[in-house]
């Protein structure tokens, strides 16, 4: 599970826009499985909402988890 939303928090902060995020990321997570995670980080503060559709890293607030080598290619490929 840590897996996934490590894989969100990178989806935000490489679009930021939400439904794009969403979009990217329907190839490897089913679309509750993000939503779910989008709602997770904002309620810890991990994640907040600049606006209707924009996502950003509350990187003040926590730092990015590191990206695990699996993961990294995922995210690159985007």
């Amino acid at each position: 599970p840590e897996e996934k939303t490590i894989l969100v928090q990178y989806g935000i902060k490489k679009y930021e826009n939400e439904d794009t995020v969403t979009e990217k990321l329907k190839t490897i997570l089913s679309e509750k499985d993000i939503q779910r995670n989008i709602d997770t980080l904002i309620g810890t503060q991990r994640v907040r909402r600049i606006g209707p559709e924009i996502l950003q890293n509350n990187e003040s607030h926590t730092e990015l988890p590191e990206l695990p080598e699996n993961l990294k290619d995922v995210i690159e490929n985007l």
